[in-house]
């Protein structure tokens, strides 16, 4: 039997759509177009096309790797974020169109406040660190507790051409970081432990764990960083958080009890909160 382009992306539709992949449809010409090396324009053109056997065992792998649960983007090896690709991989988070609003948020503060440098704390996939250092002109460190993760982040600034603009370090949070910073900025764990088991299984079962778990009120990172900001931020310092949608209550008041002023909760899109910030006198 000839599997056509065509052929092939009815059945991969149907199994994936079969295993609750909501973007089926999309997924499955992605992973034709990453098969094929073509455009989404070209895939419609060549639906008639016959693969051969190694591009339809190829093809087939993205396919049932998708519908076994694992997320596209680590499939495919690379996302887009701030208009900038990044590689990513089981080592890091997937970057989200949620962490937009921070890193907007970041550059218009950077400008304003003329920060000339940054530490991005849990860089992960380094996509926070990476869109600041291309979109302004301000220096940052970048620090990762796994080292799987830092790879990553420098194999992406050097994508983005803005490695000699960054530092990586190995840390947990401060623990080796001897400088002091016009601005924090992180994405932190921030999901509460007993909630993690109940999300999607591409999130629980392929992202990583500690990236994910923010303590039993998830949040033990926005009370430990706060804390010890006070020895790496210099003076109206600025600190930048993404939140859960229903933590900015909490993490407005951490900042407060910790001697920040002109403390903001900032909505997304869809009118939630997402990011919080405040200046340290």
């Amino acid at each position: 039997m000839n599997n056509t382009v065509e052929s092939s992306l009815l059945w991969a539709k149907k199994l994936l759509k079969e295993n609750e992949c909501e973007s089926y449809a999309l997924d499955a010409e992605l992973f034709m177009m990453k098969t094929l090396d073509i455009s989404r324009v070209k895939l419609f053109i060549e639906g008639k096309k016959v693969l051969s056997d190694d591009e339809y065992k190829k093809f087939k792998e993205y396919v049932e790797k998708r519908a076994s649960g694992v997320p596209t983007q680590y499939i495919l090896g690379s996302c887009e974020f701030m208009s900038l690709e990044f590689f990513v991989n089981p080592f890091t988070l997937i970057p989200r169109n949620d962490t937009e609003i921070l890193v907007e948020t970041a550059i218009e503060s950077f400008k304003k406040y003329r920060v000339k440098n940054f530490i991005d704390i849990g860089t992960g996939s380094g996509c926070i660190a990476i869109s600041l250092a291309y979109y302004t002109e301000a220096r940052g460190t970048a620090v990762d507790i796994s080292e799987g993760a830092l790879d990553t982040a420098r194999r992406n600034a050097k994508h983005n051409e803005v490695f000699a603009k960054l530092n990586f370090v190995l840390s947990d949070v401060f623990s080796n970081i001897n400088d002091k910073f016009d601005a924090i900025v992180s994405n932190p764990p921030y999901i509460k432990t007993d909630v993690i088991k109940g999300l999607m299984r591409e999130v629980k079962d392929n992202e990583p764990y500690n990236a994910l778990d923010g303590g039993d009120d998830g949040l033990y990172f926005y009370r430990k960083i706060v804390k010890e900001s006070v020895d790496y931020l210099n003076k109206n310092g600025l600190i930048l958080f993404e939140i859960g949608y229903d933590q900015g209550e909490d993490v407005k008041n951490i900042l407060v009890e910790n001697g920040f002023c002109d403390v903001k909760v900032i909505k997304d899109l869809a009118g939630l909160d997402r990011v919080v910030t405040g200046i340290k006198l």
